[in-house]
């Protein structure tokens, strides 16, 4: 018993917008394609510096930014955003910040590349200290 030409239309127009939605989503956001974190104008309180320890960093996940301190009282702060396909960097093993989506690494003093497949390094945000709290942007 053969199907209508009616429905194979129907199924067979189901099937590409399928494969339309999945191309979709794989291919990202404009946020992921530029691996850029969302933008704003505002400086964003962090919280106390001291709880980033000297020669390692600290995840601000709300935030989207990741800290480091690589020498005492020199910090430096990056988007978390990963520059491959815009995954937020989830956690930091032996001085990298680890992208749970392909596994990129960037160095936490410096948001270069430390493994791809990503090959640009992190954003950078301003960040500075005032009376010991750490401030971004």
């Amino acid at each position: 018993m053969s199907q209508s030409p009616a429905r194979r239309t129907v199924l067979r127009g189901a099937a590409l917008a399928g494969v339309a939605c999945f191309g979709a989503a794989a291919c990202g956001t404009r946020e992921q394609e530029s691996g850029t974190r969302p933008a704003s104008d505002a400086p964003v309180e962090l919280g106390p510096a001291s709880e980033v320890p000297v020669g390692g960093a600290k995840l601000y996940a709300e935030q989207k930014l990741l800290v480091s301190q690589p020498a005492k009282g020199e910090f430096t702060c990056f988007s978390t955003v990963c520059t491959h396909m815009g995954a937020i960097l989830n956690k930091i093993e032996k001085e990298q910040a680890v992208c749970p989506l392909h596994g990129s690494r960037f160095q936490v003093a410096t948001g270069k590349v430390a493994e791809g497949p990503a090959t640009r390094p992190l954003e950078e945000v301003p960040v500075k200290v005032k009376d010991g709290r750490l401030i971004a942007g």
